[in-house]
């Protein structure tokens, strides 16, 4: 069963979200937050699998919560996704940087947000889709790029193609299937990846690949 909970200043939104999810056999809504504030405590009291955050709520914000729920090792296993009313949006970047495994336009289609809970509660993050894609390409692209962090000079060169890969939208079946490795084998280096360079999941692999320099926009790798 996977465990959610809901954020969102707009009791109507919450509700129809509420009734979608709770409708699914294999999906429960254990808590619903009005502001961030209260949906931080219901993450901590519930430990769901996936929180679904609005960007902005009253009294601490959709990023700030995602920074507090992300800093907490007791919450490692909660995946983070924010829901915005708009396909670009630079509070939602700003929320990638704090830790979101990614995010949701408002007017999904409701099969669509189902699917995407599964895809998030699996720890796959929400990197496929185009958008997100186009959003980290625009605001990553835009200011100038920090010095690569030291760490990424102990990622090997098949972790930096698989890093630049992921960075491209594609989960780990589609790296094995292009790499001509195993689905295991692509795991291990994201997983191995991750772990070098810090990341709590995905998403932010794909920050740390943009920030770095590491890809340019359009997930072309650059050499070393």
């Amino acid at each position: 069963m996977i465990r959610t909970v809901l954020a969102d200043d707009q009791p109507l939104i919450r509700g129809g979200f509420r009734a979608l999810l709770d409708s699914e056999g294999d999906i429960t809504v254990v808590g619903e937050a009005g502001d961030g504030a209260e949906a931080v405590d219901l993450v901590r009291r519930h430990r769901p699998d996936v929180v679904l955050l609005d960007v902005r709520m009253p009294l601490l914000d959709g990023i700030a919560a995602t920074r507090e729920i992300a800093a907490d090792p007791d919450l490692a296993g909660v995946s983070i996704v924010i829901l915005t009313n708009y396909a670009i949006d630079e509070y939602v970047f700003a929320a990638l940087r704090a830790g979101a495994a990614g995010f949701l336009v408002k007017d999904i289609e409701p099969g669509e947000l189902i699917g995407s809970v599964r895809v998030a509660a699996r720890g796959d993050a929400l990197l496929a889709p185009a958008v997100t894609r186009r959003l980290i390409e625009e605001f990553v692209a835009t200011p100038p790029r920090p010095p690569a962090p030291p760490a990424l000079g102990t990622l090997t060169q098949r972790e930096r193609e698989v890093m630049a890969l992921v960075a491209a939208g594609m989960s780990n079946e589609e790296i094995a299937a292009h790499l001509t490795i195993s689905h295991l084998t692509a795991k291990t280096h994201v997983s191995r990846a991750m772990t070098k360079l810090g990341a709590r999941d995905r998403a932010q692999l794909v920050v740390h690949a943009y920030e770095s320099g590491l890809v340019s926009p359009g997930g072309h790798l650059k050499q070393p």
